[in-house]
């Protein structure tokens, strides 16, 4: 992944987001298969998980942590044929899709919600893509009521709803909320600190994949 200028590690009461390493991806997988027992995102299990964070299109990825504990993980990458929200985006700001970048890969551990780390790690991507010159864009499901609910607060709008085929060979559809973040960046957040220390995760058997932001 490229790095344009390595940014200071954000440091809050409770909770550190950095830069990902190669050396943070197990963690992360088993922290994925946590997420996707509870939450089902991905929707279908990656094959490779760990090459499922690691698209040739992510230029950027980032994770929390708590006490040294990887909690939370949220990448940046290219818009690419499966994204929806860089050419809606394009359209009404009458620019290039390239001038957008995708939001993705988020999810954070059940057990470190309520703390503002799903913020904190989207104010950490968004600010990257600004400082980049493009404008952070996503797509996600529907069914997913609790990244809908984050977007919502940090004040992203909301371009679009559309029914989307992950593949042009699949006749099932799902339905698509796309955003885009506010013109304005909002004012930077303040999480709470956990109560307690996370619970260890646990892998599950592995599927097939689908990408879309989940779990904050």
């Amino acid at each position: 992944m490229e790095r344009q200028a390595d940014p200071a590690v954000e440091e809050t009461p409770g909770c550190r987001v950095r830069w990902r390493e190669g050396s943070d991806l197990d963690a992360c997988v088993e922290l994925l298969a946590d997420v996707h027992e509870r939450d089902g995102y991905p929707e279908n299990w990656p094959e490779h998980p760990g090459d499922w964070l690691a698209p040739p299109s992510l230029f950027a990825a980032w994770v929390a942590e708590v006490d040294g504990q990887v909690v939370g993980h949220v990448g940046l990458a290219e818009g690419g044929a499966g994204d929806r929200a860089p050419a809606l985006w394009g359209r009404r700001a009458g620019v290039p899709v390239e001038k957008a970048a995708v939001v993705s890969r988020l999810f954070v551990s059940p057990a470190a919600r309520g703390h503002g780390v799903g913020a904190l790690l989207m104010e950490r991507a968004t600010g990257e893509a600004r400082r980049r010159g493009r404008h952070p864009v996503l797509d996600v499901l529907t069914s997913d009521t609790s990244a809908v609910a984050l977007y919502g607060r940090l004040g992203w709008t909301l371009l679009a709803t559309v029914e989307h085929r992950w593949s042009p060979t699949e006749t099932e559809t799902v339905t698509l909320h796309c955003y885009a973040a506010p013109v304005t960046p909002a004012a930077p957040v303040t999480p709470i600190a956990p109560a307690a220390p996370v619970a260890p995760v646990a892998p599950v058997a592995p599927g097939s994949a689908r990408q879309v932001a989940s779990g904050p």
